[in-house]
């Protein structure tokens, strides 16, 4: 092996040489060099940490700045555990131990840390670290409870009134258009054009035009009216121009439900507007959901499903 400008080469000993590039990850290098030579791989070059950093090298830029968030927390959790252990010795033991440990203080984090095992293991297998089956397969997660937390408007109302004016616009926003906090925070004035407002929603690419009348055409012009910076298109804008962010928005939603003494969460403002839609049909729709069931399942759990009583004839 030959390293040349930074890139390592595998060099063949017959004459004329051929010069095989293996890329400039040392332990990527190794393990090509050595499939070409017949070698068996070393394990230092196919540890979960190996796999695991060029996971978040090669595909982790791909995903959504959220997810990348969430990813790299999962991931120094992970590498903790497994870090140092060839990816194919890890065994279905190992994952349910993990899920046992891990599950004392967060059972919902392990089932998405074990999430990410699997989506890296898997990578593992398509780039050719291991041909083994993967260990997370046919090892349950914990049971998640689905939450049912409905809003008041009440609560809505304390809250609202104890927060700052960018999150106020923000909660009308996702009040009156129900969609998600991601989705409120990436809206545009170019979006707003002909009475509608064009979303593409993040998670789904659901494109919804929603109708700007009502309490939301009302929400809209008065944020339309506050000092705008004109090289900045974003709707949602603090005093200096600059553009709401989802930590500011957090941070500023969590000091007004602190002092209202409430404790809904931001996203919980979409369920709300499906539940007070009390139209399905139009609740669906608004949410961009593809199925009726999903819809069905926002709304009945939060505030329960309406029953007729028990009509006994005389």
């Amino acid at each position: 092996m030959n390293l040349k400008n930074g890139r390592y080469y595998h060099v063949s000993g017959s004459s004329p040489r051929k010069w095989t590039p293996l890329g400039d990850d040392i332990n990527e290098a190794r393990r090509l060099w050595a499939e070409i030579e017949c070698e068996p791989v070393s394990t230092d070059d196919k540890t979960f940490s190996v796999v695991g950093a060029r996971y978040m090298r090669e595909v982790l830029p791909t995903l959504r700045a959220h997810t990348q968030r969430d990813y790299q927390q999962y991931f120094r959790l992970l590498e903790a555990v497994f870090g140092s252990i060839a990816i194919d010795v890890i065994r279905p033991y190992d994952i349910a131990e993990y899920l046992r440990v891990r599950g004392e203080t967060s059972k919902v984090r392990a089932n998405r840390e074990k999430a990410l095992f699997s989506t890296i293991f898997n990578h593992a297998r398509s780039w050719g670290y291991t041909d083994l089956t993967n260990p997370c397969i046919g090892i349950k997660g914990h049971k998640e409870k689905a939450r049912d937390r409905y809003v008041s408007d009440d609560e809505y109302r304390s809250v609202w009134a104890c927060a700052h004016p960018t999150v106020q616009d923000a909660m009308d926003l996702a009040l009156y258009t129900g969609q998600r906090p991601a989705d409120v925070l990436k809206i545009t004035t170019d979006d707003i054009h002909d009475g509608k407002l064009a979303i593409t929603q993040n998670k789904t690419g659901k494109k919804l035009r929603i109708s700007i009348e009502g309490e939301l055409a009302e929400v809209v012009q008065r944020i339309m009216q506050k000092p705008r910076q004109s090289s900045d298109k974003m709707l949602l804008q603090d005093a200096d121009g600059s553009s709401l962010t989802y930590f500011a928005l957090r941070s500023r939603f969590d000091i007004a439900r602190k002092k209202a003494g409430v404790s809904f969460q931001f996203r919980d403002i979409r369920a709300k507007a499906a539940t007070d839609a009390e139209d399905l049909a139009h609740a669906q729709s608004l949410l961009g959901h593809k199925n009726r069931s999903t819809t069905e399942i926002y709304t009945r759990e939060r505030r329960g499903e309406i029953v007729r009583p028990l009509l006994k004839r005389k």
